[in-house]
């Protein structure tokens, strides 16, 4: 699987495309329903990244400092 980075920059140049007048209509849907398709699993992954921040952040840390400490997943 690509690099979260990598399919970002992959929409945006899909959307870029899309906007370019002399696109066929039919290839420009084609390129929407892949990057509506890439921008659901874009967004379900920074869903995942949000409750991993969240987790590491309302964690009590282990010296009793009341700072959270970092993890790693």
């Amino acid at each position: 699987m690509k690099a979260f980075e990598e399919r970002l920059a992959h929409l945006e140049g899909l959307a870029a495309k899309i906007r370019d007048r002399d696109v066929p209509l039919e290839k420009a849907m084609a390129m929407f329903d892949e990057g509506v398709e890439l921008s659901k699993g874009l967004e379900k992954e920074l869903r995942s990244f949000e409750r991993k921040i969240e987790i590491l952040s309302n964690e009590p840390s282990l010296d009793g400092s009341g700072k959270a400490e970092l993890k790693p997943f």
